[in-house]
């Protein structure tokens, strides 16, 4: 008996050739889909975590110059007008000379958080007029001490002439400065309202802590409980009225205690304990 033949509807149906085609097509396309979908998740997540960089950014260079803390113009004004003391400026800081001998010895000093630099200079200026020194007093990137790893002689450079550096800040400046002191080429280190994060107990170095007895913010109690980190010949001289602000002059600066004593009082008293620390080394 012959074999049937297949029918021309069957050998022609283009179901039966094409639905293989299709199934293989679907198939090829899947992986392919799959990365797409991998790729646009990448490319979200990528730009979402390169948003919050960018935010995280800005916002921190607005709170870093907003409400900075400014010089008060009646004692800025006091030492622009001090025939004692010239002040120059440039891009990295304000530099107190004395119009009479210098002594060939400099103090870099690094402001408080969110404090003008300009804000210390009348506090200051009192040991550049009565003992000599010369004061360089340090322009933070940001107003932020800790944001600024800058070396020390990128300050230092400025002033040629003098040939032994100490170094010292207020408060967070304070904390910076005591990084600073860990170099063998920094003769000694002064402390306002401050106290160091770095352990300077085995470091062969003078320092002089001066602090405000009715300091709210670093209180002789935080500054006490920190003195373990410096050396044992330590200089500790708590200055009877002062607050935290008495360190400079940029007004009341909250969480502060309310100081009793004169501003240029403290000018004076902090002129004398730099004299005397630095020629007593």
């Amino acid at each position: 008996m012959p074999a049937a033949e297949p029918s021309p509807s069957a050998a022609n149906d283009p179901t039966e050739s094409s639905e293989p085609t299709e199934a293989a097509e679907a198939t090829a396309s899947a992986p392919a889909a799959s990365r797409s979908r991998t790729r646009r998740i990448v490319r979200n997540v990528f730009i979402s975590f390169a948003a919050v960089i960018v935010l995280a950014v800005v916002g921190m260079l607005v709170w870093a110059n907003v409400g900075v803390m400014q010089a008060e113009p009646d004692p800025l004004e006091s030492v622009r007008s001090n025939p004692a003391v010239h002040i120059t400026e440039n891009s990295n800081s304000f530099i107190l000379t004395p119009t009479g001998d210098a002594t060939g010895e400099g103090l870099l000093f690094i402001p408080g958080a969110k404090v003008s630099a300009d804000a210390y200079l009348y506090k200051l200026s009192g040991a550049v007029a009565e003992s000599g020194l010369t004061v360089v007093v340090t322009k933070p990137i940001l107003n932020l001490a800790f944001f600024d790893q800058r070396s020390l002689d990128t300050f230092t450079s400025a002033v040629p002439d003098v040939d032994s550096w100490f170094v010292g800040g207020h408060s967070l400046g304070g904390v910076r400065a005591c990084q600073y002191a860990e170099q063998p080429d920094v003769n000694g280190l002064v402390l306002f309202g401050s106290y160091c994060a770095n352990d300077l107990s085995e470091v062969d170095t003078r320092v002089l802590s001066l602090s405000g007895s009715n300091d709210l913010l670093s209180t002789p109690e935080k500054i006490m409980n920190a003195a373990h980190l410096l050396p044992t010949s330590t200089t500790f001289f708590p200055i009877d009225g002062a607050n935290h602000a008495s360190f400079g002059d940029y007004g009341v600066q909250a969480g502060d205690g309310e100081a009793t004593l004169n501003t240029s009082v403290v000018r004076d008293v902090i002129a004398a304990e730099i004299n005397s620390f630095v020629r007593n080394g």
